[in-house]
């Protein structure tokens, strides 16, 4: 075993020592140790139940003759971040978290990994951390939350806090009636109702193979979770004993299938940057591209928030991402997971017990999967666009650019009424680099929807967006503007097209001007000048490459 490196030998008598004084026996010093890396906190609604699972999965590492040694990985909740500096920290905040992760695995010598986790970079970087390890390793991600009620309506966090903003601001509901919301919208824990970022890495997390069926869509509060979470911890001490390693499981065939799902279920953009990354530590070869070309063959077969009507819940009472796999079977690739199954084991024993929520790959809700990649002068490296979450009158537009050089000064001109039909706001500098840290811009986008302007207004940007943004709202766009991306010599007034059925992204503006202005800009200086966000922009790449550091 690994952890033999700190157990056997004379020489190791001091190691012994100190693995005593945790209170194992003799006995356990023959059985396979196994980290726990949990991001339990009090601080996100979809971690601070964490303590109850794991309970059940010592109990399932414990039972089948593993010995469980937890340790703790920080998260940031993303929706408490938003729109302000603090966001700035999301996402570089995924690399600390694949570090720490490698760093106390590989101090300690452990034999297996269980991961859990549940909120938006803190999958990802987990994922990633197993990818360097290449341990034996399993993941239990925590589960979606309940849909808040309100007067018999379901509530989501998205729709009825951030996007209730736009709608108080408009005139549409009372002050009351936001307090309201804010009360009932989140009832408790688990991640975010709808396809946010958390609930879908879970989901993508379940079709890579590397959380047992069924976890992904089990509920937070409920106690399938617990049950999914005691099997996790039995099965890790069996993936230990039989050497079965992450790279065994995440080949290039296993992130097809992650993508595909993705793009059936209408998965957050997000998935694109973090499954790079992700398939960068498993030296699997990945590119933009491929999200594109697997989206136009894959059909959109759930209609999920934020671009939908249907909640998390519902996709977990219809059969789940095990369901998904039934209907997608003759599309996925039939390989090994972490359960021990393969995926058409998996999908021959799911079943689709609602199929307004699940639908047929021959009726779906959209002949092409959720995430479009768009190119042109604007973004020759690629941009993403949920496109399933933009209305029909939306899909082909061009509008007048409304520059914004950070995303404060573009949501105050929203809120003040400046923004007007047929405006398309460009807001730059919100790059990995430029940000630095790549902001998610849910304040401004749920705005945008909030106040009714989602059918006349299109929104750019070379930072994010939540998993929780729908309407015409284009990320990524690469290179950036800190990089000398043409995004960042985009003036007001300039015309832009928006194609997503041609996947085109173009900025209407002669060659001849282009090269003057561009002869005439310079670099900014870095937002940050000092810690972290200092460091992370020197070495963070390009969004089209996942936003990995380079060292």
């Amino acid at each position: 075993m690994r952890s033999d490196k700190i157990k056997k030998g004379v020489e190791r008598a001091g190691a012994r020592s100190l693995l005593y004084a945790t209170g194992i026996s003799k006995d356990d010093m023959a059985k396979p140790f196994i980290a726990v890396a949990s991001s339990r906190t009090d601080i996100i609604p979809g971690h601070i139940h964490m303590d109850r699972l794991e309970r059940f999965i010592e109990r399932g590492i414990m039972a089948a003759g593993g010995v469980p040694f937890f340790f703790g990985i920080p998260g940031i909740c993303d929706g408490m971040a938003m729109g302000h500096n603090g966001m700035r920290y999301s996402l570089a905040s995924r690399e600390l978290i694949a570090d720490m992760v490698e760093t106390i695995v590989k101090a300690h010598c452990f034999d297996g990994l269980v991961c859990l986790t549940n909120c938006d970079k803190i999958t990802p970087g987990m994922l990633m951390a197993s990818g360097r390890l290449n341990i034996p390793s399993i993941f239990v991600t925590a589960g979606p939350m309940m849909s808040g009620n309100y007067r018999g309506r379901r509530l989501s966090l998205v729709k009825d806090t951030f996007e209730a903003v736009g709608r108080f601001k408009k005139g549409d509901i009372s002050q009351e009636e936001l307090n309201t919301y804010e009360m009932c919208a989140c009832p408790g824990a688990g991640s975010c109702q709808g396809l946010y970022t958390a609930n879908s890495m879970a989901c993508v997390t379940e079709a890579l193979g590397m959380s047992v069926p069924g976890c992904a869509t089990a509920m937070a509060v409920s106690a399938k979770k617990d049950r999914i979470a005691q099997e996790s911890g039995e099965k890790i001490v069996n993936l230990v004993r039989r050497n079965i390693l992450p790279r065994t499981i995440m080949r290039k065939e296993a992130f097809e299938n992650a993508i595909k799902v993705d793009m059936a279920l209408g998965g957050s953009t997000n998935t694109v940057l973090h499954l790079l990354a992700i398939a960068k530590e498993f030296e699997v070869p990945l590119t933009i591209d491929i999200f594109d070309s697997i989206s136009r063959q894959t059909p959109h077969i759930t209609n999920i928030l934020p671009g939908g009507e249907h909640f998390m819940e519902d996709l977990e009472y219809a059969g789940g991402i095990p369901a998904m796999m039934k209907r997608m079977k003759n599309m996925l690739n039939d390989v090994m997971t972490c359960s021990s199954k393969t995926i058409s084991q998996i999908a021959n024993d799911a079943q689709v017990l609602d199929e307004s929520v699940i639908r047929d790959i021959k009726n779906p809700y959209h002949p092409e999967g959720g995430i479009a990649v768009l190119k042109g002068n604007l973004a020759p490296e690629g941009s993403v666009i949920k496109q399933t979450a933009v209305s029909k009158t939306m899909m082909q537009f061009t509008g007048k650019a409304r520059v914004f050089d950070s995303e404060e000064t573009c949501m105050q001109a929203i809120m003040a009424g400046k923004v007007k039909k047929g405006d398309c706001l460009v807001i730059r500098y919100e790059g990995p680099k430029g940000g630095p840290g790549m902001r998610e811009m849910l304040s401004p986008t749920a705005a945008i929807v909030g106040m009714g302007l989602a059918e006349s207004v299109a929104l750019i940007t070379d930072g994010r967006f939540s998993g929780g943004t729908q309407g015409p709202c284009l990320g990524h766009i690469s290179p950036e503007a800190q990089a000398g991306g043409l995004i960042a010599i985009v003036e007001d007034g300039d015309e832009i097209l928006l194609d997503i059925p041609n996947r085109k992204l173009e900025l209407k503006v002669s060659e001849a001007e282009i090269k003057s202005r561009l002869a005439k800009w310079h670099a900014p200086e870095i937002k940050e000048r000092e810690g972290y966000l200092a460091r992370y922009a020197k070495f963070v790449s390009s969004a089209s490459e996942g936003a990995i550091l380079k060292v």
